[in-house]
């Protein structure tokens, strides 16, 4: 779908990265709709229902989190979330909550767009694809094998998991929380230490270079992202 059939929700109170975003998104073919408090981004939403949303955290009146909180009990559609650099409590918060990405201000044009892209992808997948491919690594996830450029790799059923939940979600951060939960089960969502361990364990397994990976990617404080081509 060409972004033009796209409409983008920009909740932002601040004028400047306000009519930056504007010009940046019309440029490149998006629809936009703009709000500047929590509460006109709420009755927007409900009144023309966006393929997007763009939301700042730090909004006056009704903040950023609320406003996710409340978006997430009818909207499916994707919402990123504008950060400052020191809200790393936020950004989990807010992705635990139901944000599909974070950006962190000040962000470029280009990241962002980026971004976009991939949460509008994987909104408009009616269902998981059976085969996940990214670069030269393949997931099946019937036959529940990984290949990694023809040849399989051999994974513990942990480490399998690990890698199938990010593989689903390339291009979306994952928190440790949710990770914790999906691979490990609830009552481990504090073990941060096991991601640590099975990561770097994937990445000796995947990475042409562990120490710079390619797919694995570190989230500092936050958690971890397979990145899409």
């Amino acid at each position: 779908m060409p972004s033009g059939d796209h409409l983008v929700l920009l909740i932002e109170d601040e004028p400047p990265i306000r009519r930056f975003l504007r010009a940046s998104l019309t440029a490149e073919g998006y629809r936009v709709a703009e709000a500047v408090s929590g509460e006109e981004g709420l009755r927007l939403a409900a009144g023309q229902p966006p393929d997007l949303v763009i939301l700042d955290l730090g909004l006056p009146g009704t903040d950023g989190q609320e406003v996710l909180r409340r978006l997430r009990e009818w909207l499916t559609a994707p919402v990123i979330v504008l950060s400052a650099r020191d809200q790393e409590k936020q950004k989990v918060e807010a992705l635990d909550g139901g944000a599909d990405d974070y950006v962190t201000k000040p962000f470029g044009t280009g990241e962002l767009l980026a971004r976009m892209r991939t949460a509008l992808r994987h909104a408009a997948r009616p269902a998981p694809e059976p085969v996940v491919t990214v670069g030269d690594l393949r997931l099946d996830l019937a036959a529940r094998v990984v290949t990694r450029a023809g040849e399989e790799v051999h994974l513990t059923p942990l480490e399998y998991k690990l890698l199938a939940t990010l593989m689903k979600h390339a291009g979306k951060v994952l928190t440790h929380r949710f990770l914790l939960k999906e691979v490990w089960g609830p009552g481990n969502a504090h073990e941060t230490h096991y991601l640590r361990v099975f990561v770097a364990g994937l990445r000796r397994k995947l990475e042409a270079d562990p120490a710079r990976p390619r797919f694995l990617l570190t989230e500092p404080g936050v958690g971890y992202r397979f990145a899409p081509e």
